[in-house]
């Protein structure tokens, strides 16, 4: 398998988050809401088909936050997606440790994907129970 990986583009959301998101009975956040009016991560893709993809914030301090990871559900090449997956927040978490970030962080709610943040490295925090967000 070939994998690769590029950064979002202008039309990604539309043509394929939305429905990722859509698939896995989420709700698409809000276009604006994304690093870069949602251009600010990445895809990995296998050929032409896009498997997943992700972003990081960057912070004013040496935090960085890596999420808002999804998938395409339709791709049902089991070992690959993982694979894909994990390479995507590999190289999300090197993007942040190559802006001199010291720490990447993380929320999570998807136990298949806990487990591969923590094959990662990544170590569980405290367990949040409530994800606050207000409209300014």
């Amino acid at each position: 398998m070939d994998l690769t990986i590029r950064g979002l583009n202008a039309t990604d959301y539309e043509e394929h988050l939305i429905k990722w998101w859509g698939q896995w009975g989420w709700d698409a956040p809000i276009k604006d809401f994304l690093p870069n009016d949602g251009q600010g991560g990445i895809m990995v893709m296998d050929g032409d088909i896009a498997i997943c993809a992700g972003f990081v914030y960057f912070t004013n301090s040496k935090v960085c936050w890596v999420d808002w990871i999804v998938s395409n559900k339709e791709y049902n090449k089991k070992p690959q997606r993982r694979e894909a997956i994990s390479l995507l927040i590999h190289r999300l978490t090197s993007i942040c440790k190559e802006s001199g970030a010291k720490y990447s962080y993380a929320l999570i709610k998807s136990p298949s994907l806990i487990n591969v943040y923590k094959d990662l490295g990544y170590v569980q925090g405290d367990s949040y129970t409530s994800e606050m967000i207000k409209l300014l």
